[in-house]
Order: C-alpha cells, then sequence, then structure tokens
C-alpha cells in the first residue's frame, strides 16, 4: 500500500507550505490546487467555484441524508455540490493508488481512511497567523489585524462545516489525527525538514 499523508489546516498556520514542503524533502507527490484544476475538467465547473465549495456546507437547511429539498433552486445546487464531491472522492482515491503523496485538505483524511494515512493537522495562535497571511499578501491589498482575524475565523468556519457536513466529525476533533503540530512562532522550512527526517529514519 502506498504512503499517504493527509494536512488539515488552520488558516495561516502554514500548511500548505509545510505540506509542499515535506513532499519534496520526501520525494513524493503532492496534492492541493492540482486537484482543484482535475475536477474543473471532470465537471466542466469553474475552478474558482469549486475551491469555494472546500469552504462552505452544501445545502445548509439539510443534511446530507435528504436527497430533495423544498426549493428546486437548492436542490439544483445540492446536487451540484455532491456530484462534485463524488468526483473528488474518486479522483483522491486514484491518487492515492497511483503513488505516495502529500494531500491537502478536502477530507482526505477521511475520505482516504482505509487507506491506512498518516493524518496531520496544523494550528496556530491567531496572532502568528496574522502574521503570516500579512508577509504573504499582495502589495495592492493592505487589510488591518482586525480584518485579518474576521477571515480568518470566516475561512476556518466554512471549512468546519463543510468537513462536518460530509464526515460527520468535528475538524477540530484532535481525535481525528494522528499528530498535531503547533506551528506558533515557528519555521515552516524547519519544521517540514524536522517530520521529513523523523518520517524518512
Amino acid at each position: 500500500m502506498k504512503r499517504v499523508i493527509t494536512i488539515s489546516r488552520e488558516f495561516g498556520s502554514g500548511g500548505r507550505e509545510f505540506a509542499r514542503r515535506l513532499a519534496d524533502r520526501l520525494e513524493i507527490a503532492y496534492y492541493d490546487r492540482e486537484i482543484i484544476t482535475e475536477l474543473a475538467k471532470r465537471t466542466n465547473l469553474a475552478e474558482g467555484y469549486i475551491n469555494s465549495l472546500n469552504e462552505q456546507r452544501p445545502a445548509p437547511l439539510f443534511p446530507i441524508t435528504v436527497g430533495h429539498t423544498f426549493s428546486p433552486v437548492t436542490d439544483v445546487m445540492w446536487t451540484q455540490q455532491n456530484n462534485v464531491f463524488i468526483e473528488q472522492t474518486n479522483l483522491l482515491k486514484e491518487l492515492a493508488e497511483k503513488s505516495d503523496c502529500v494531500i491537502v485538505g478536502r477530507c482526505a483524511d477521511h475520505i482516504l481512511r482505509d487507506f491506512s494515512p498518516l493524518r496531520i493537522r496544523l494550528y496556530a495562535d491567531m496572532g502568528s497567523r496574522i502574521e503570516r497571511c500579512k508577509a504573504r499578501e499582495e502589495q495592492n491589498v493592505k487589510l488591518s489585524d482586525r480584518e485579518y482575524r474576521q477571515k480568518i475565523n470566516e475561512i476556518d468556519k466554512g471549512r468546519a462545516k463543510y468537513y462536518q457536513f460530509y464526515t460527520g466529525k468535528r475538524w477540530d476533533d484532535g481525535l481525528n489525527y494522528d499528530l498535531l503540530i503547533n506551528t506558533t512562532g515557528k519555521d515552516i522550512k524547519q519544521l517540514a525538514e524536522y517530520f521529513a527526517q523523523i518520517m524518512k529514519d
């Protein structure tokens, strides 16, 4: 069975950079935005739309067990969103079967549970997350600490709802993961190299 590592991360905790560097050091495949691009091809939907689905709960008024709603518009949206998740599930399993890999987000820890993945979650305090966001902000985008805090909380809230909707579990429950990494005040490159070395030994 292939080695599969899944990365769950709070927004601004450095999860994406950690995942990419870890994959590089282990010399295995890395999948993140590539998944969105492939899903767009398979579903004929815009990449931006598919990416947004990972940060919100589909059909917010109805649980996943409900097949139809009282609103035709909501029903169409739910069907479309559910189809994307099904394609995402199929794609993640294909990638995990193909080669050793690191996969970021997208309920991969749950979807790939039969592959016995190493499930890693990164988190950090709010101050550290705001500083990371500032360090990578574009020149024409200047947000205050308050605005960053609001953005971070909104994104994390959406990710939590999406995760709970499709897995039935809490996104922030440490029992869902094998390794929790606090990145507060830490250098992501050094962290990735450290854990890569442990995994190689």
